[in-house]
């Protein structure tokens, strides 16, 4: 059975737990949606027109994980989107009034219960089957070498790296704890690692990778990344050279990340920003305590690597207005 439909039919609970299973789906603009097209495609992503909107699908997933907007302004995140089990919908929602409901975003489908989260941006939570992974990502199958063969492709043969879903998204913010606060106590999301006050993750109880979403200390709110789950290292390595042939030439790895432990390659995209190839990250069981812990800065980044670029962590996006 596929992974992604046996993960469906367990929709795994964690026993007396009011939280969101999955981020369903994150939402920002840009100025050039050609531009937006063209970069995700490269990436390996299929993407569908809708009017000005661009959607996100990953390989062989009938899922949208992410919309594009153009607006001819500079990118800017505009909200993320959560799932939950319906029986725990109305236990959320009531949360999220307690916590300050605000209007459905104006680029939304004005589904669900809306509020802001510390920093403005806007939070929507809808009752939705959970998209997150109940069980750890398996590697994808290689095929059979047969004696006397090279296993390596020819370049020129050389399969394209096809992400199969969206992983995690990081956030700038100009305060770690007090992001971590909001999010665990309105959306019950759980603390898995952290350094101080400069970098932290959280993982959904009802079974989930080491992180769905993460916080970056920066001098104002955006996003920093998404990240997408590929069933190689090989894979990894194949998106990273493709995206250099299709002119995006800056990034950052191959690596291995410390916190996650997932392997790792970041292009940079027209804005400024970042996507991430990833394999391999840490996964926490529904039946499991994350043994949560705060990092020095240098056991928080990567294993090994190279150096990333010195504009890896600037913030692009345009300051919330007041």
């Amino acid at each position: 059975m596929d992974i992604r439909a046996k993960a469906s039919i367990q929709s795994p609970r964690r026993p007396d737990t009011l939280a969101v299973h999955s981020l369903d789906r994150f939402v920002f603009s840009v100025p050039d949606l050609g531009q937006a097209e063209h970069f995700y495609e490269a990436f390996g992503l299929h993407t569908r027109r809708v009017g000005s909107r661009l959607d996100l699908y990953a390989h062989g997933h009938p899922h949208c994980w992410g919309s594009v907007h153009a607006n001819g302004q500079p990118k800017r995140l505009q909200y993320l989107s959560f799932g939950a089990y319906e029986d725990d919908f109305d236990a959320l929602a009531k949360r999220a009034r307690a916590a300050g409901a605000c209007d459905p975003h104006p680029l939304s489908d004005g589904k669900g219960i809306w509020l802001r989260d510390p920093d403005g941006t806007p939070v929507q939570v809808i009752a939705a089957p959970k998209v997150s992974p109940s069980v750890k990502a398996q590697p994808a199958v290689a095929l059979p070498v047969a004696p006397g063969k090279g296993a390596a492709p020819s370049r020129s043969s050389a399969p394209r790296a096809r992400p199969r879903r969206l992983s995690h998204v990081l956030l700038f913010t100009p305060d770690v704890p007090r992001q971590l606060a909001f999010y665990a106590d309105v959306l019950g999301l759980r603390l898995s690692d952290r350094s101080g006050d400069i970098i932290a993750f959280m993982h959904a109880p009802h079974a989930g990778e080491h992180h769905l979403v993460a916080f970056a200390k920066s001098g104002a709110p955006g996003l920093h990344h998404s990240s997408w789950d590929v069933g190689s290292i090989d894979d990894i390595g194949l998106g990273a050279e493709h995206v250099r042939t299709q002119g995006y030439v800056k990034g950052w790895g191959v690596g291995r990340h410390v916190l996650g432990s997932n392997y790792f390659y970041y292009v940079q995209d027209p804005w400024g920003s970042w996507a991430e190839y990833s394999f391999d990250i840490d996964f926490v069981p529904v039946d499991v305590d994350w043994p949560a812990a705060d990092h020095p800065p240098e056991d928080s980044f990567y294993v090994w690597g190279p150096a990333p670029p010195d504009d890896f962590v600037v913030n692009r996006e345009q300051p919330v207005p007041a």
